[in-house]
């Protein structure tokens, strides 16, 4: 395996002398912002307001910032007050100044703007905003406009082609020397599902390389890379991946410390902001990864439901063939599941909770979620199949066989220990079961909303929390049985959680069952 990274070049501009800089300590976020006081002799100078974009240099080192002003002495005039995202990114050592400058101009808006009247982009047009973007060039505000410019059906086959390309040029690679290398993901919008340790188990077990990248929670209680962390360290490098690859045939490790396709988690982040989320973005988020991955053959599980991500069949057909087409552009094998969306998978939504579904599951104990079982188990037998460990007809059964005979659960174990060594997910201190109002039949589930009620409990910042489904869509249930069970850390947070699930009443709906 190598890595190759494609570097930021910085900006050559007439800079001016600026001041002292003090770290704020203020979380923005991804945005890096500069403070300064109204009365700063450079805002005079220059023109610089709230809200402009400067280029602040350290020796040579180089970032674009956002200008907040502030006032009340709360810094001297030629002090320069930085958030914490564009400290880290400048890393000034104890005496250095800064310098402050205009910008240079972003040629690639030529391209967003064509984009908002409705052009065709071509490649070069693609690769400069998305470079732009790595680059940190490109403020929230102007990203907004290239999402809402691409958002709905107005990228072509070529564009996201061209989009998934830039994507995967503009950060690491991983290559690898097995000609086939597996991989799966889930388009989410759907708690719980948490298959991944599983199916990578079963796929290591079964002779398969499948060096699993995968993402923390961006807008979810939890992602894989947060449950997998409460199991094991997935804070991997290069080299370390590669170590446990070579001994275990997998590994389960957080993708944002490899720099894969960077400029999606800066677009994801704007994507969610404006609740948008089209198909020819999605395509090129999950497929860049993927492919700078390393991967060849992949896995891709569209969860359909009235509250999931993707919402009728009709979408999930046009969504597999966009990925189909832009995948074979790539000379990347596909294949595209499609599975029941309208409820959680599992009974745990919450980084540790979602564990212990997980080692239920791998170590076959008579309490685990046969749901989450079963759905891994049909995801395993496709990478199975695809990969060529397994023919369809049998692919099913010899993943059932590998899970039944434990010989999945002491290969996850050996990942474990190769990735840092396992340790035991604990369980949080405050419990509050959510009651049914009346007897009844569980008729519909909120896959949203209840998200939002593990996250409102602390999930996934606090690994702990989160919440179990006690009822799933058919069970019968009596007047005052627990439907979900709240999880929390911290009393407050549980309170916090408690006062969203009293206004909203029908976060799992009861039907009256006739007589």
């Amino acid at each position: 395996m190598s890595m190759q990274a494609v570097p930021s070049p910085l900006v050559s501009r007439p800079h001016f002398d600026a001041g002292q800089l003090l770290r704020l300590g203020i979380d923005t976020g991804h945005e890096r912002v500069v403070y300064l006081d109204r009365d700063s002799p450079i805002c005079r100078s220059e023109g610089f307001g709230a809200h402009s974009r400067v280029a602040l240099r350290v020796g040579e080192r180089e970032i674009l910032a956002t200008i907040n002003l502030v006032q009340r002495n709360l810094l001297a005039v030629d002090e320069l007050g930085l958030s914490e995202s564009a400290w880290h990114a400048l890393l000034p050592q104890p005496g250095e100044q800064a310098a402050i400058a205009h910008p240079p101009s972003l040629d690639s808006l030529a391209g967003v703007r064509a984009k908002a009247y409705g052009r065709e982009l071509d490649a070069a047009a693609l690769r400069a905003i998305v470079d732009d973007i790595v680059a940190h060039r490109y403020s929230s505000i102007e990203m907004a406009a290239f999402v809402t410019a691409a958002s709905g059906e107005r990228l072509s086959l070529a564009e996201v082609v061209a989009l998934t390309r830039a994507m995967v040029q503009a950060g690491s690679q991983l290559h690898w020397p097995q000609p086939c290398v597996v991989d799966k993901h889930c388009l989410g919008g759907l708690a719980g599902n948490r298959t991944t340790p599983i199916v990578v188990a079963i796929a290591a077990a079964m002779g398969l390389t499948m060096p699993k990248t995968s993402s923390r929670a961006i807008t979810s209680p939890a992602g894989t890379a947060d449950t997998m962390a409460t199991l094991a360290p997935v804070d991997l490098s290069a080299a370390q991946i590669r170590a446990v690859v070579d001994s275990c045939g997998g590994c389960i490790a957080w993708g944002g410390a490899m720099n894969l396709s960077p400029a999606d988690d800066q677009l994801i982040r704007i994507e969610r902001a404006l609740d948008i989320d089209s198909a020819g973005q999605m395509v090129a988020s999950v497929l860049s990864k993927k492919i700078a991955a390393g991967s060849t053959h992949v896995v891709i599980d569209i969860p359909v439901g009235p509250t999931a991500k993707v919402r009728s069949a009709a979408e999930a057909q046009s969504l597999a063939g966009l990925l189909g087409s832009v995948a074979a552009a790539f000379g990347l094998t596909l294949r595209v599941l499609f599975s029941d969306g309208r409820q959680p998978v599992g009974r745990g939504i919450g980084p540790a909770l979602e564990a212990h579904d997980v080692l239920a599951v791998l170590r076959n104990a008579p309490q685990a979620p046969q749901d989450l079982r079963a759905h891994a188990l049909t995801v395993a037998a496709a990478v199975l199949e695809l990969g060529g460990a397994a023919p369809a007809d049998t692919a099913l059964a010899a993943a059932t066989a590998c899970l039944d005979s434990g010989r999945a659960w002491q290969k996850f174990q050996a990942i474990c220990a190769a990735q840092g060594g396992m340790r035991t997910p604990g369980r949080a201190a405050y419990r509050q079961p959510v009651p049914a109002p009346q007897a009844g039949r569980v008729a519909a589930i909120d896959n949203r909303r209840l998200s939002r009620a593990a996250k409102l409990a602390g999930a996934p910042a606090s690994p702990l929390a989160g919440l179990t489904l006690d009822a799933h869509l058919g069970d019968a249930v009596a007047a005052g049985q627990p439907l979900f069970t709240l999880h929390a850390q911290s009393p407050g947070e549980l309170s916090y959680a408690m006062e969203y699930v009293s206004r909203h009443a029908h976060i799992v709906s009861i039907e009256e069952v006739a007589p």
